[in-house]
């Protein structure tokens, strides 16, 4: 159930003040019962909701998931040859959602999924920059002269990449975990990077894209992001 202004709003019929105002003014009705309260409240469901005698119909408002894709899953809405998608995981999701973005099969973390549109097309837009935060394990120890080339950026494929953020977070003697923030995404672009230092990326997980961060989700399940994380990506792109 929701408020009856909030169902004319989302509608696209007007503002919620505005339909407060028409609420008041007697040109509301529900299942063909005039109503002036403002707290009346509806089914978007069952109810039939009209303004002036005219039906208004309710739009599904968009879907907002966060999903810890595990290694091996592929990030695409269907696959040819059967193999698992990260549509795979979703269950019961209520609509159609898309990845914003992808993984690569073997590289794991946070995914978005949603339905709109307007917000995956800034998210992935070059020109906004949105952040994507990474914890990548190397062979090897890489030198701090190496790590500062990789900061400033290479050529990969014929085209420069933009600096970087980077830093080490632990060493073994076999290994090397780093925190790493891009602010493009080039296809299998750390696992690039790496390999033209001959320090291969045996393990990369994106922990956190813009605002949003992998948190406590477990591999291979999600979860809805609350209205405050909407609005904080809405923000970080420039649509609100």
């Amino acid at each position: 159930m929701m408020r009856l202004q909030k169902y004319l709003a989302n509608a696209g019929m007007c503002s919620r003040r505005a339909a407060e105002a028409l609420i008041r003014s007697g040109r509301v009705s529900i299942d063909g019962e005039i109503v002036t309260e403002l707290g009346s409240k509806v089914d978007p469901y069952t109810n039939i909701v009209c303004v002036d005698k005219t039906r208004v119909l309710w739009k599904k408002p968009p879907i907002y998931l966060l999903l810890n894709k595990p290694k091996g899953v592929l990030t695409t809405v269907r696959d040819p040859y059967g193999r698992t998608t990260v549509m795979d995981l979703l269950g019961r999701v209520q609509g159609r959602v898309y990845p914003v973005g992808r993984l690569d099969k073997d590289s794991e973390g946070l995914l978005l999924l949603t339905n709109d549109g307007a917000l995956v097309h800034r998210l992935l837009h070059p020109s906004h920059k949105v952040s994507k935060t990474y914890h990548a394990t190397v062979r090897g120890r890489p030198s701090k002269a190496a790590l500062d080339l990789l900061r400033q950026g290479i050529e990969i494929e014929g085209k420069m990449t933009l600096p970087c953020e980077m830093r080490v977070l632990e060493t073994t003697r076999r290994s090397t975990l780093l925190e790493i923030v891009l602010k493009e995404g080039r296809k299998r672009q750390i696992r690039l990077m790496f390999n033209t230092l001959d320090h291969p990326v045996t393990r990369l997980i994106r922990i956190k894209m813009g605002p949003i961060g992998l948190g406590e989700v477990r591999p291979g399940k999600y979860r809805i992001l609350t209205g405050s994380e909407v609005e904080s990506l809405k923000k970080a792109v420039g649509l609100i």
